[in-house]
């Protein structure tokens, strides 16, 4: 199927809207992350929780550039956005947690960090094949 006049018109107004989307969120992500610097030089601490944190702005940018760079987005990168997620609000709720739910946390990082095994296993045994013979 050929694509008609429309249908090109739509694709290129999503592919400006996805690209102004991309800069909207590097922009917040990095005054994110000026202001979680600021933050941390008022306080004169840096606490596990700020590190996670900022881990996690450092992902999103991450992601971000290699979408930009290559035009697909691996789906381990938000994967990783997720295990570090949940990882800090362990750190930081650890007190009010009770067993189950520190369980339940940790078992959750466990399961995304096989998915994350499981694709990185796909990549290298099922390599993408480039079908422009």
């Amino acid at each position: 199927m050929t694509p008609n006049h429309f249908t090109k018109i739509t694709q290129r107004g999503l592919s400006i809207v996805g690209q102004v989307v991309l800069i909207i969120i590097a922009l917040a992500t990095i005054f994110a992350v000026f202001q979680e610097i600021t933050h941390i030089w008022e306080a004169k601490a840096l606490t596990v929780g700020d590190l996670l944190l900022m881990f996690l702005y450092l992902e999103v940018m991450s992601m971000l550039g290699h979408y930009l760079g290559s035009g697909n987005l691996p789906v381990r990168y938000p994967l990783y956005i997720g295990i570090i997620a949940l990882a800090r609000f362990l750190v930081l709720e650890i007190k009010e947690l009770d067993a189950f739910r520190m369980w339940a946390l940790s078992g959750s990082i466990l399961l995304i960090a096989l998915a994350i095994l499981i694709v990185r296993y796909g990549h290298v045994k099922f390599p993408y094949t480039d079908h422009s013979d």
